[in-house]
């Protein structure tokens, strides 16, 4: 349906990508993936014509409607509902209920229909712009971080919307679970050029390690068969005897592509700073309440909650109900109206605030925000958290006020990395950072040692991380002692007897979570097992080959040496054996190589499939 050609665009020095060309057709859902800065956005832009590209074209059906997410507001209409309805076309102008139910599965209640859309937070009217482009039933429809204002409900509703959308889709979101639950084909910008891959992101970055692994091993290789070569020239070149073949080697060696070095790509790379704490728990909320005005109905009541060592507990739930008060009241920032939250004198909490509410001096550099939230470290030390947080050199002295919502984030987070801590407190940290950066945030709470609590709509993340979870639900708190996966089993968050469960949840009774539990270590074993018949034949050969290849290299230049010695003495005889000894040796490590390549694609290919 629609095909790019050797797209090229820069800003300035910085080239997005160059020669570009991909297509897009019927019924495909892609997902749009790349680092932050690297042309997603765009190269959306460049698609629905409101930025020109430098080279290349675009071709477009005609009559073919595209429909784009907007992340400006602008209302015209006095009620939500009236303003949602301008998305549909004007043969579907009386097809009011689907605005309404797609406003429902957006999180607005039937009360919020008549409201202005002028008094809603910023995240609903954002809602309300989507709604408009879903109802508007568009042969392409472009999302750019759908999800960055949305609850897990309402991600939820959307992932299932998109399954069953008819046309194309281009989505952009750094919430890997639902891309991959709802695309097709990976679109990647990496290195400058535009890939199309059939698959999700776990394909494509396989992919891509597999690509650049092979890379630099036949740049190593290359570069080896390079030096052996201008060795042989050098030593020779002298030889009047041996000038044809020294002739014959040059032209060899002009002839030699060079494959050059891929250059290393600025990604995030840290870890929180935390301290020893040796006690079994390090905090207990009993009955705690929160109202705003500090009456009923109170917005968060009787709360209580256990935090552990080693705890890495999950706020998730639909928004407006809770999630960022609970949050601070645990992290300190605010008070409960009623119960009380005992805190052991050994934590140290880091907190992490929402990128878009949290306050930053748009008048300080990166480099003097970061140095006065903490007077006390050391310039140093500073710029090399600044370096981990993709902030190198230059990039440190930029000017908050600049920044975009991405490098906000990464500001808070190098704040939050300072400090020392035992308890990490982070609200939606994953917010403004791309697929890579979150990759690496993920693992950084995995391996924190202390406690953490973390509010989240990522259920890669919560897959992933949570071993507790505090859920908001049809106006309850659910404490929910399991992982993600056994609370989708047990209750999941479209469950119509959810207040059952919970009360069993929080009367301790934790017999069927005992039994998925003992059902888990069977499957996880059966997994295992069948891991190592699957997957260790292909270990054991690679690393064979990789022993063979070192044996052999080793061998090439023992006999290298040989030919050169045996050359200087002009010993023809030597020099005619220790010349098809290495060259046998050589086809030897190149098939070597090729096998190498066969088996880990082989390794890779079987370890997708038991993924």
């Amino acid at each position: 349906m629609i095909e790019v050609y050797d797209l090229t665009k820069r800003y300035g020095e910085q080239l997005l990508f160059e020669k570009a060309s991909f297509n897009i057709l019927q019924g495909e859902r892609i997902g749009l993936v790349g680092r932050n800065g690297h042309g997603k956005s765009t190269l959306l832009r460049i698609i629905i014509g409101e930025e020109a590209s430098d080279e290349g074209s675009k071709n477009i059906p005609s009559n073919y409607k595209i429909g784009y997410l907007r992340q400006s507001i602008e209302f015209t209409e006095e009620t939500v509902l009236a303003e949602a309805c301008k998305g549909l076309s004007l043969e579907d102008a009386e097809e009011i209920w689907k605005v309404e139910k797609i406003l429902m599965g957006l999180g607005f209640t039937e009360e919020d229909f008549n409201k202005s859309p002028g008094i809603l937070s910023g995240g609903y009217q954002m809602r309300i712009n989507l709604a408009k482009v879903l109802v508007s039933e568009p042969d392409l429809l472009l999302l750019d971080e759908p999800t960055n204002f949305l609850d897990i409900v309402s991600i939820r509703w959307l992932e299932s919307f998109l399954k069953n959308w008819k046309s194309e889709f281009i989505i952009v979101s750094h919430d890997r679970n639902f891309m991959d639950s709802v695309v097709t084909h990976i679109v990647a910008i990496n290195r400058g050029k535009i890939r199309k891959v059939k698959g999700n992101t776990g394909k494509y970055y396989s992919s891509i390690v597999k690509d650049e692994e092979i890379h630099e091993k036949r740049r190593i290789n290359e570069d080896k068969k390079r030096k052996q070569i201008e060795e042989y020239i050098n030593t020779f070149r002298a030889k009047a005897r041996r000038a044809k073949s020294v002739q014959s080697s040059v032209k060899r060696l002009n002839k030699m592509g060079r494959i050059d070095k891929l250059e290393n790509i600025q990604t995030l790379s840290f870890s929180f700073n935390s301290v020893p704490f040796r006690a079994p728990s390090l905090m207990e909320a009993k009955k705690i309440s929160f109202s705003y005005d500090r009456e009923e109905p109170y917005l968060i009541k009787d709360f209580s909650l256990l935090v552990e060592r080693g705890d890495k507990i999950c706020i998730a739930g639909a928004n407006g109900k809770g999630k960022t008060t609970l949050a601070k009241m645990l992290a300190g920032v605010m008070n409960s109206v009623k119960g009380e939250i005992r805190v052991n004198p050994q934590v140290m909490v880091s907190y992490y605030e929402q990128g878009n509410t949290a306050k930053l001096n748009d008048g300080m550099t990166i480099e003097e925000e970061i140095l006065l939230s903490h007077p006390g470290k050391h310039k140093t030390e500073v710029r090399n958290i600044c370096g981990a947080m993709m902030f190198s050199g230059d990039d440190a002295l930029k000017k908050i006020s600049v920044l975009s919502g991405g490098e906000r984030s990464r500001v808070l987070l190098a704040k939050t990395l300072l400090k020392p801590s035992n308890l990490l407190v982070l609200d939606e940290p994953t917010h403004h950072l791309d697929m890579e950066s979150c990759s690496a945030l993920f693992d950084a709470v995995e391996r924190y040692e202390g406690a953490s609590i973390i509010v989240t709509h990522d259920e890669y993340f919560l897959h992933k991380v949570a071993t507790k979870l505090i859920i908001f639900l049809d106006n309850r708190i659910i404490v929910f002692p399991g992982n993600y996966s056994e609370f989708l089993e047990q209750i999941g968050w479209d469950s119509g007897d959810v207040l059952d469960v919970a009360k069993k949840v929080a009367q301790g009774s934790k017999s069927a979570a005992s039994g998925n539990k003992k059902e888990e270590r069977r499957q996880r074993a059966q997994e295992l097992a069948l891991r190592r018949e699957k997957l260790g034949p292909l270990e054991k050969r690679i690393d064979t080959l990789e022993a063979d290849i070192v044996s052999g290299e080793k061998e090439e230049k023992v006999l290298t040496g040989e030919l050169v010695k045996s050359s200087e003495k002009q010993d023809v005889q030597a020099i005619t054996r220790f010349s098809k000894e290495l060259n046998e040796v050589k086809i030897k490590i190149d098939s070597l190589y090729d096998e190498l390549d066969n088996v880990t694609s082989e390794y890779e290919k079987v370890k997708e499939e038991l993924e």
